[in-house]
């Protein structure tokens, strides 16, 4: 780490830099889809309409098309499973450094029963098996079953595993992590079925990087995201231990700067430590996924949801209104054709001037959804997504 008298920073300060560094401050111009999400350090992509409006809020002028664009046909962006084993969309350039380092990540024990659970050789058999079957191929997951049951063997293919009221087979307790090792990605939706295929279809020369490169580069870009932060953010993000957290941060001594913020040390990657200089302002919407990376990247709860918002917002996945840069309201769209009726709970007083920027913002909504939105201010009957 460093030896260094540290920065001193405020909590408006880190959550300014937040709001530069997330396109949230200002649209970006010009910026490809690819490279937003490298500045958020990946994409929640578990409701894809969801992570399409989220990038397109954050480049002036983009739309969904953008974003699917750049997913289907330049495949500058890859669908898999990223941080706590949940569906991302992570820049392609990055995804030898990512799969590196999630592969490297501290397990914890399996929940599974031993009579489903894997053994380590059956574990590797079967990421190989996938590895091997989605090469030049998208199947759905009927498909990979049969796939890696012909080449692993049948015990593989076992509804052993309690899912959604019903049993998936053997196999797919591994298949956030061969997403994690490089072997599996989402293919397009084949109608209503979900398909995977290898990354190396579209990457050719893609492989994972080693550990020791990845896991200090994959810090980098989690801290350029979300920091200042600590290790135990850092193993909160990953669903990692605390401990494995630390050795991340000291083996990349040299790489990080340590800053104070309001008392308490964080770091940041070294020479990266400056903060914009107006304080953080401006009123934004962040679809379902956003909103909570958001908050799981970093900041504690009390400053992110002061107030009302704990109430309302804390402990489930929300569409979230900020308000210079903390939640201040929830809101929730309906579309029917191209009518898209968006509803606002603000949970602070806005002033004249955040009113108007949230008309603007619900135009844009409209925009990139390819509809027309129209703003209805109330209280917004919202669910939890994920």
């Amino acid at each position: 780490m460093t030896n260094q008298l540290p920065t001193r920073l405020t909590w408006q300060q880190v959550c300014a830099r937040r709001l530069q560094v997330h396109a949230l401050a200002r649209p970006a111009k010009d910026a490809r889809p690819s490279e937003i999400v490298a500045a958020t350090a990946g994409t929640h992509a578990q409701v894809m309409s969801a992570a399409e409006l989220g990038i397109a809020l954050r480049i002036e002028g983009a739309t969904r098309v953008d974003v699917r664009h750049a997913l289907w046909n330049e495949h500058s962006l890859i669908k898999t499973f990223g941080p706590r084993g949940t569906v991302h969309l992570l820049p392609a350039a990055e995804l030898a450094v990512w799969t590196g380092a999630l592969s490297a990540v501290a397990l914890g024990p399996s929940p599974l029963p031993d009579s489903v659970r894997m053994s380590p050789d059956q574990t590797e058999a079967v990421l190989d098996a996938i590895g091997t079957a989605l090469l030049g191929t998208e199947l759905t997951v009927d498909e990979l079953t049969e796939a890696v049951a012909d080449l692993a063997g049948p015990w593989a293919a076992d509804p052993v595993m309690p899912a959604f009221q019903t049993y998936w087979p053997r196999w797919r307790q591994v298949q956030h992590l061969a997403g994690h090792r490089g072997s599996l990605c989402f293919g397009p939706n084949r109608g209503r079925n979900v398909t995977y295929t290898n990354p190396r279809r579209w990457l050719p020369s893609f492989r994972p990087a080693a550990a020791e490169e990845a896991l200090p580069g994959l810090l980098r870009s989690y801290l350029r995201a979300y920091g200042p932060s600590t290790p135990q953010r850092f193993a909160h993000w990953l669903n990692a231990p605390v401990s494995w957290a630390h050795s991340v941060f000291e083996s990349a001594t040299g790489q990080l700067c340590q800053v104070d913020v309001e008392g308490s040390p964080a770091w940041l990657p070294a020479g990266e430590s400056d903060v914009p200089d107006e304080m953080p302002s401006g009123v934004r919407l962040l679809p379902y996924f956003d909103g909570y990376a958001y908050r799981v990247g970093n900041q504690p709860p009390e400053h992110l949801c002061p107030g009302r918002a704990a109430d309302r917002i804390l402990g489930g996945n929300f569409q979230v209104l900020l308000v210079d840069g903390v939640v201040g309201g929830l809101w929730h769209q309906r579309r029917s054709g191209r009518r898209i009726a968006v509803s606002v709970e603000p949970l602070v007083d806005l002033t004249p001037a955040q009113r108007g920027e949230l008309d603007l913002q619900v135009c844009r909504v409209g925009e990139v959804l390819q509809g027309n939105a129209t703003l209805t201010i109330g209280r917004v009957t919202v669910g939890s997504h994920g």
